[in-house]
């Protein structure tokens, strides 16, 4: 890592400062633009301050004439988190509960329905329910809009209040109506609430021959859990492992140090990825260090329309290096990072404060990461609309690879005859996907297929040198 690092905080890639810098040199040839410019930053706090009061006679009026008493903290809260969110999808303000609960759910365990939400015309939109959890268990899906809790309107609350009002006690119910993409009709859906302990690793050989690891999502526990599947396959496969498949499909993100750790198990060398913030000086960059958990097997990456942030870093540094194939659909297109910023006795701020770029210097975001091979979940996936991402959402930040140079991507390089083995969508008459049943999930078997292919060509490859 080098550059100077940011202000102190939890850097997540799925909190208000302001900083001047004044210079001068002496001489009367520069006196005049000095003066000029101490003017103009006179001229420009003077504004500030106008606008200050135009805040404070808006809230004296509020308080003053509203149709019913208000609480002042709750008209300031609102206040702040308005300007926080005209900034972008992905800013915020937490009240103390909030970051109490968000500091909980980074460390692996949350109460809730288990549902990972960004908010959408006044809905709240899911971004991806959570595996094994009452949100999974009861067929929420990525893309439904939750328009209504307990017959009340989502509307005009934010995010943050619609999301505390998701949370209760284990063994409460609550009613979620939906409104899904391609459904003409309201959904209606009653979960009783859990203690969400999501397994943030599963894992499993597939015919023995093939590793396995989905990673849900990216909080304190996940880089550890990597390890412990991988090495558990290996005991499993007694040596016999051919490939490793790493699902971040509907991964919603998470820590950055996180998806840091998660690539560098991968990688020998090399960068993993930089960040640019508003001041150079503020640039960071993370390096790989020696050892690789899977001792150089082949990886496939599967990633989809869910997969952002921190999946998308994983995935971006491992297309770079050529370090595995990634395959499926391409991903949300999350490129920002967020610090979170404590206010002592208020909460904390989650501030949008710099992109991220992929070792060859792009960036993802509002684009995502393209698959080295297409593969659709479904025939049907091929005729749809693609599913919202970051590009759809509103006041999303620009992606600005128009103005920095990147490095091509190496060659894909694979043996000749192996994407052969690979279709890009399932037969007429395939059956549906039915998560219980791996066999039934046509982008994991065409990532097995591509694998075990990639094995078998392998061996003539190297003896045609």
């Amino acid at each position: 890592m080098r550059g100077r690092r940011m202000k102190p905080g939890m850097r997540m890639v799925g909190v208000v400062a302001a900083a001047f810098t004044a210079g001068a040199v002496l001489g009367p040839v520069v006196a005049p633009p000095v003066m000029s410019a101490f003017a103009q930053e006179a001229g420009n706090r003077a504004e500030t301050y106008r606008l200050l009061n135009l805040f404070g006679d808006v809230f004296e009026r509020v308080r003053a004439e509203y149709v019913e008493p208000v609480k002042d903290r709750e008209v300031i809260e609102a206040a702040i988190n308005g300007m926080l969110q005209g900034l972008d999808p992905h800013s915020s303000y937490m009240n103390a509960r909030s970051f109490r609960d968000m500091q909980v759910q980074t460390r692996g365990e949350f109460g809730g329905l288990g549902i990972e939400v960004s908010q959408e015309g006044g809905y709240v939109k899911v971004i991806s329910p959570i595996d094994d959890t009452p949100a999974a268990k009861a067929g929420v899906k990525p893309g439904d809009l939750i328009t209504h809790l307990n017959g009340e309107s989502v509307q005009g609350l934010t995010l943050q209040e619609s999301v505390e009002k998701m949370r209760g006690e284990r063994g409460s119910s609550i009613k979620l109506t939906i409104r899904r993409p391609g459904t003409e009709t309201p959904i209606e859906l009653s979960l009783t609430r859990d203690v969400i302990r999501p397994q943030v690793a599963r894992f499993r050989l597939e015919g023995n021959d093939i590793g396995y690891v989905r990673l849900s999502s990216f909080n304190e526990q996940t880089e550890s859990a990597l390890r412990r599947a991988v090495s558990t396959m290996r005991s499993q496969a007694g040596g016999n492992l051919k490939g490793l498949i790493l699902d971040l499909r509907n991964n919603p993100g998470g820590l950055l140090d996180q998806a840091v750790q998660v690539s560098d198990d991968f990688l020998e060398q090399g960068e993993i990825v930089s960040t640019r913030a508003r001041r150079p000086d503020d640039a960071q960059r993370w390096n790989a260090k020696p050892g690789d958990i899977t001792e150089g097997l082949r990886v496939v990456v599967l990633v989809n329309g869910g997969s952002a942030s921190a999946s998308e870093i994983v995935a971006g540094a491992l297309q770079d290096h050529r370090r595995g194939v990634v395959l499926g659909t391409k991903s949300f297109g999350k490129g920002s990072v967020q610090t979170v910023m404590p206010i002592p006795g208020n909460g904390a701020i989650r501030l949008t404060t710099a992109r991220y770029y992929t070792p060859s210097g792009r960036s993802i975001q509002a684009l995502g990461i393209s698959p080295d091979v297409e593969v659709l979940a479904t025939r049907e996936e091929g005729n749809a609309p693609l599913r919202d991402r970051e590009a759809d959402l509103r006041r999303a930040l620009r992606n600005d690879n128009a103005t920095h140079e990147s490095a091509p991507l190496p060659p894909l390089n694979l043996p000749a005859g192996v994407l052969d083995k690979v279709q890009r969508m399932p037969p007429e008459g395939a059956p549906a996907f039915d998560p219980t049943k791996p066999e039934t999930d046509f982008q994991l078997q065409q990532a097995v297929s591509l694998l075990r292919a990639w094995s078998a060509a392998e061996p003539q490859r190297r003896a045609a040198r």
